[in-house]
């Protein structure tokens, strides 16, 4: 219920804000109603939809992924009992279980605290000790505890919105009309323009969310095991493997990963290794 409500108050102050801005950019009041609907719903379709069907598409783009329904290894069995004592510390459903063929990696995904996936790389068992993976499997845990997944889908539809709302407009203003009052060709190409330039503005935001979210996932990690040390190590091991590359629509939700600088969506790991040390827990 908290989500839901977090939903739609998100939508109605993106609403009341590009209101606001259409009143001072002076736009023609008779079409700027239907411009803020227009932006709102284009901006969170698509969101809305990556988020209800992310589990599927997790299962789908994750090359040798294997639902673990009943654990065939020692392995297996372990990896399922970690993700059942963190969700009930977590307060939780218990997630869906998964693993997959891979360098090491691990993601977490789904559309609620209560309708969620964790899955972990064969390549990560191989690379880990017990205790490192452990700390991976309850930093994912904490991912979904946190409602990472629904917030990380409400900042990209708000920015989505912006970006088709702002674009839109300023097409409407240096884009010309011809003399019926229709939009001209140079009108669409502003917008087209604009809505790429944003569109990377946009990304670096959304990627600043993420980082931020990494930082929590991390100290939830170290909250969970009564201490930060072995949530270091697993960081630090990181440092020292290639780590397995995800699908796009996963790379946020993975222990590791992403482009550097504004657009990663994870934040160097030694940063992130001070940040644990720092918090003294």
């Amino acid at each position: 219920m908290k989500r839901i409500l977090l939903f739609l108050a998100t939508n109605i102050a993106v609403m009341v804000v590009l209101a606001i801005v259409t009143q001072v950019l002076g736009v023609d009041p008779k079409t700027s109603g239907g411009l803020v609907i227009f932006s709102a719903v284009i901006g969170f379709t698509g969101s809305i939809f990556s988020l209800l069907l992310s589990k599927q598409i997790a299962k789908w783009s994750t090359p040798g992924f294997r639902t673990i329904e009943q654990p065939q290894t020692a392995d297996e069995a372990w990896i399922v009992e970690t993700v059942r004592r963190f969700a009930e510390k977590a307060g939780i459903g218990m997630p869906e279980v998964g693993i997959y063929e891979g360098d090491p990696n691990a993601f977490a995904t789904g559309a609620s605290r209560n309708n969620a996936l964790v899955a972990v790389s064969t390549g990560l068992l191989r690379a880990m000790s017990r205790d490192e993976v452990e700390a991976v499997i309850g930093h994912e845990i904490a991912h979904i505890a946190n409602g990472d997944m629904v917030t990380l889908t409400l900042v990209q539809g708000v920015v989505n919105t912006f970006v088709v709302y702002l674009s839109r407009v300023a097409g409407a203003f240096f884009g010309g009309r011809d003399e019926n009052g229709n939009s001209t060709g140079q009108n669409f190409l502003v917008t087209l323009v604009l809505q790429i330039v944003l569109g990377f503005l946009a990304s670096m935001i959304v990627a600043w969310f993420s980082r931020q979210r990494e930082f929590r996932a991390d100290a939830g990690s170290a909250q969970y095991m009564g201490s930060s040390r072995k949530m270091q190590a697993a960081l630090a091991r990181l440092g020292g493997v290639e780590a397995g590359e995800l699908p796009q629509s996963m790379q946020a939700m993975g222990i590791a990963g992403g482009l550097s600088g504004l657009f990663s969506s994870h934040p160097p790991l030694e940063e992130r290794i001070a940040r644990l040390k720092a918090s003294g827990i």
